[in-house]
């Protein structure tokens, strides 16, 4: 995570995708406050086509690219999506340790 950011996280150590820096893991938490569970929010086209792209609730995303402004590239699986700063600074994630992708199972959180 960028040094500015310690210490920034929210409750439950989450925080916005938009606050991370490139080379930096993050399991999804919420999508615009939504805690998932695997069913479709009406009303919601961006949650809809996240979920598409593979940005849901459990699953593990690195951040490619954030410059601070615009948009981010994110890597979700094998595929790499540009996120819009707005839509990114709606997403709650649980940072893992750096160079952790959470899903070894031996990090600490």
């Amino acid at each position: 995570m960028n040094r500015q950011m310690k210490g920034t996280t929210g409750r439950g150590g989450l925080l916005p995708l938009g606050l991370l820096a490139a080379g930096d893991n993050a399991e999804v938490v919420q999508l615009f406050g939504h805690a998932g569970h695997g069913h479709r929010h009406a009303g919601s086209p961006e949650l809809v086509r996240l979920e598409e792209m593979g940005v849901r609730v459990g699953n593990v995303v690195e951040v490619v690219a954030n410059e601070g402004h615009g948009p981010l590239l994110v890597k979700v699986g094998e595929s790499r999506i540009a996120i819009g700063r707005g839509v990114a600074m709606k997403i709650q994630v649980r940072p893992a340790a750096r160079g952790c992708a959470i899903s070894c199972g031996g990090c600490a959180r």
